[in-house]
């Protein structure tokens, strides 16, 4: 169920799921009965109470939205919270997970850091977010993502991103234009004065993954954040 899943510090605990946990969303024409069955399996797993992970609706943007116990399932590519559990779903895209302290207790982010929102800078707003409710000591964790050898794009698509986002141009290994989306976050991170701990493998590269590119009818995996016992 697990591609990689670490105690980051005693409660707080994060992980990225592979497909053998199977499709966790519900926008990609699956069955959504099923797709809660998994999410519930998911949710045991990690000891979180059911339907108390949260999820967004994810839409390539950059809004930021502050969980607490009334909301469920916002239009925004970014949730924080004072220790609710957070899930974010790729399939090739950048699954971002933070967390901080905070007089208050743990503050945990979870990021949908694709292509327009690493450029639209959801990174940043996710951790001025954190720091806006008292959050220091953030760390963060970059899910398996589309690498900089295998994500091609159109030149003129690479040079936009790039003019906000140097370090995210790259090469593919076949001498393309392309991007480095996790170089990228890294950087956006780094300035930021964040350590990244973790960095993933390529979706595209690593078969127990589920990549968009490799199959644009795939399902979607998960990296989730949560406080526990």
């Amino acid at each position: 169920m697990f591609h990689w899943r670490a105690e980051i510090r005693p409660g707080v605990s994060v992980a990225f799921t592979d497909a053998a946990a199977g499709n966790l969303a519900l926008h990609v024409g699956d069955n959504p009965a099923e797709v809660g069955r998994r999410r519930a399996d998911l949710e045991r797993a990690i000891g979180v109470v059911p339907h108390g992970l949260r999820f967004m609706n994810q839409v390539h943007g950059t809004t930021v939205a502050v969980m607490d116990q009334s909301n469920d399932g916002p239009e925004a590519d970014a949730m924080v919270s004072h220790g609710l559990p957070l899930a974010v779903m790729v399939a090739d895209c950048i699954p971002v997970l933070l967390a901080g302290e905070s007089a208050d207790g743990p503050v945990l982010a979870a990021v949908h850091a694709g292509r327009p929102g690493l450029a639209g800078g959801v990174i940043p707003a996710a951790v001025g977010t954190m720091e806006s409710l008292g959050a220091s000591g953030i760390r963060a964790w970059l899910g398996p993502s589309i690498c900089g050898n295998c994500y091609e794009v159109p030149a003129a698509m690479q040079a936009e991103v790039a003019a906000v986002v140097p370090a995210a141009r790259s090469t593919t290994t076949w001498g393309t234009p392309g991007l480095d989306l996790p170089a990228g976050a890294r950087s956006q991170l780094e300035r930021l004065g964040i350590s990244v701990d973790y960095c993933g493998p390529c979706t595209l590269e690593t078969a127990s993954l589920f990549s968009y590119r490799r199959n644009k009818n795939t399902g979607r995996f998960a990296g989730v954040v949560w406080c526990h016992d």
